[in-house]
């Protein structure tokens, strides 16, 4: 299993959200390049980034700090927020990052989701964000009437292999993710699925490893505020899911 440590920038900042209220932000760095370079000196290959602001207005607007990030780290960096054109899709590629995470488009747009599967496989995943089992947008401002494993099937239609599940009420919160809903997304579904939201303890990663091991396609785990609030270490939860 994959730990995805996660850098959410506002503004340019290394953030954290309750819940993805862009009101309820904590400030971890003021140096995005800074802090995947810890994650990588404590072990990590990877990098899970996340424009907010990009995701909540719809264009690219911390395109810097990704820049510098990807210039500066040698980490697999997989990048959403705000992606809505295939032409964002390219840029973003030619940039140098691994994998393309598309979430408000897949339900605006699912045709553009087939076409970026269709020219760029696996390097495109899809990010599907729940409330109370309904699938939020827009940086999880808006509600749909669309349940979470309904877009997962589709998705799955339009050629995606790979989503990242995460459950809002979860998210920062430090309560434990939501294990259950994972996993039944996985099962419906049949797509690998890399659980969000909610870690908190090195058991919470240890669980998530135990359902992978059962055959169950959890294949990963991002982690943010866990990490910035020194609950575990990278380096801490890279030794215990690799016992």
């Amino acid at each position: 299993m994959i730990i995805y440590p996660a850098i959410d920038l506002k503004d340019g900042q290394v953030v954290r959200l309750l819940q993805g209220n862009m009101e309820e932000a904590t400030v971890y760095g003021h140096d995005p390049i800074k802090v995947a370079a810890g994650f990588l000196e404590q072990g990590s290959k990877y990098l899970h980034l996340v424009d907010l602001n990009g995701a909540v207005e719809g264009k690219p607007v911390n395109d810097q700090a990704i820049k510098n990030i990807l210039a500066n780290v040698p980490l697999e960096v997989q990048v959403g927020g705000g992606i809505r054109t295939m032409e964002r899709i390219e840029e973003l590629l030619v940039l140098g990052v691994s994998r393309v995470i598309l979430g408000t488009v897949a339900v605006r747009n699912p045709e553009l989701v087939a076409e970026a599967v269709g020219r760029y496989g696996e390097r495109i995943l899809v990010g599907i964000d729940a409330r109370e089992g309904m699938v939020a947008v827009q940086g999880w401002s808006e509600k749909t009437s669309i349940k979470a494993e309904e877009l997962g099937l589709a998705m799955k239609k339009a050629g995606v292999s790979r989503i990242i599940f995460t459950d809002i009420a979860r998210d920062g919160m430090l309560t434990g993710p939501n294990i259950e809903s994972t996993v039944r997304m996985a099962e419906v579904t049949g797509l690998k699925v890399i659980a969000s939201g909610g870690i908190s303890r090195l058991e919470d990663l240890i669980k998530l490893k135990a359902e992978s091991e059962r055959g169950i396609g959890i294949e990963g785990a991002i982690v943010g505020k866990a990490l910035y609030s020194g609950a575990f270490t990278l380096r801490e939860a890279l030794e215990a899911i690799n016992k």
